[in-house]
């Protein structure tokens, strides 16, 4: 039931949007004085509760830092914790604010959802898991295998399209919620599980015994994924997407929690820009000019957050370096 209201409320929605009355998203964070963040059901490195409830992770800390700039406070944040299948809806609905839930940037979604992505957060791409004691080595000996994992995704048309171009069969074996996937796979009703290769090495971490699971070398997708807002709000969408910008040129720039209030004494224009000392770019968004200072001082740049939330799940940085340390990470001028 719970479901079939966030689809109804979606579709009055999606008509608002339309007509632009979504325009006062930053407002009513203001008023309400929380930002409502649709998150994971629990992906550790990404976002994942502990037993006390505290969320961490890297699309955790992006709506940390969301809050950080519009209300000063990076704890006033309320988390929703999203199954796949309804992600999108509650966006649309307004249930939540922000979409930071290791989603996939698509044309489909991008375009003819009622939602807007605002960058990538972190480039991923599919690979598949097995057990050691199957003595498979490679994605293209998987013909008939059983294949685990969620429905809602890109996942699923991803596993379709490479088994059907390979002339491969294989059964599909779908849940809603990722740790029904994952006790499904571990408790061996499936022969591979199959998701973003991120997700795969956060799981990998809940199963029995990790060490007998192995990752196959083969990565058949793209997966940009990144934070969305709804449609219809060109200022709360700016804000989002600068927000993810700034930690990315803070880490550029050499600038860092630690640090930051140093640097507001910085020669160097771009960090006078950034941390509010010159000009008047908060404006330009809706915010004060210590927006960027805020999310630096209380959640960090990118290589901060990545180190705190991502490395420990054993993904080193790889394609999601800067642009000048051999990776494609990469964010527009502060001018």
């Amino acid at each position: 039931m719970k479901w079939i209201n966030r689809a109804a409320l979606a579709v009055a929605a999606s008509g608002m949007i339309a007509a632009g009355a979504q325009a006062a998203t930053l407002d009513n964070i203001k008023k309400e004085g929380v930002l409502k963040c649709g998150v994971s059901q629990g992906l550790p490195g990404f976002s994942n509760p502990d037993d006390k409830g505290k969320w961490t992770g890297i699309d955790v800390d992006f709506c940390r830092a969301m809050a950080a700039a519009i209300l000063g406070d990076a704890s006033k944040v309320k988390y929703v914790p999203l199954s796949a299948k309804v992600r999108f809806t509650a966006l649309q609905s307004g249930e939540i604010d922000v979409l930071s839930r290791n989603t996939t940037w698509t044309f489909t979604r991008d375009t003819n959802l009622g939602i807007n992505f605002v960058g990538v957060l972190y480039y991923d791409g599919q690979g598949f898991m097995v057990r050691k004691k199957l003595g498979v080595t490679s994605a293209l000996k998987l013909s008939g295998a059983q294949v685990c994992t969620n429905t809602g995704t890109t996942t699923e048309l991803n596993v379709a399209d490479y088994f059907k171009s390979h002339n491969m069969q294989y059964k599909v074996v779908a849940f809603e919620n990722s740790n029904e996937v994952v006790a499904a796979y571990d408790a061996g009703r499936c022969d591979v599980y199959t998701t973003d290769r991120s997700g795969l090495a956060a799981q990998r971490t809940k199963m029995k015994n990790p060490d007998e699971h192995m990752v196959l070398p083969e990565v058949i997708s793209k997966e940009p994924l990144g934070p969305a807002v709804r449609q219809g709000d060109d200022q709360f969408a700016n804000i989002a997407r600068w927000t993810l910008n700034a930690m990315i040129i803070a880490e550029e720039l050499g600038v860092t929690s630690k640090n930051a209030d140093q640097m507001k004494s910085a020669k160097n224009p771009e960090i006078k820009r950034l941390l509010g000392t010159d000009g008047k770019y908060g404006s330009y968004i809706g915010l004060d000019n210590d927006w960027a200072y805020r999310i630096v001082k209380q959640v960090g740049n990118y290589a901060e957050v990545y180190d705190r939330n991502v490395k420990p799940i054993g993904l080193e940085r790889g394609v999601n370096n800067l642009w000048n340390k051999g990776g494609i990470l990469y964010a527009p001028p502060f001018r």
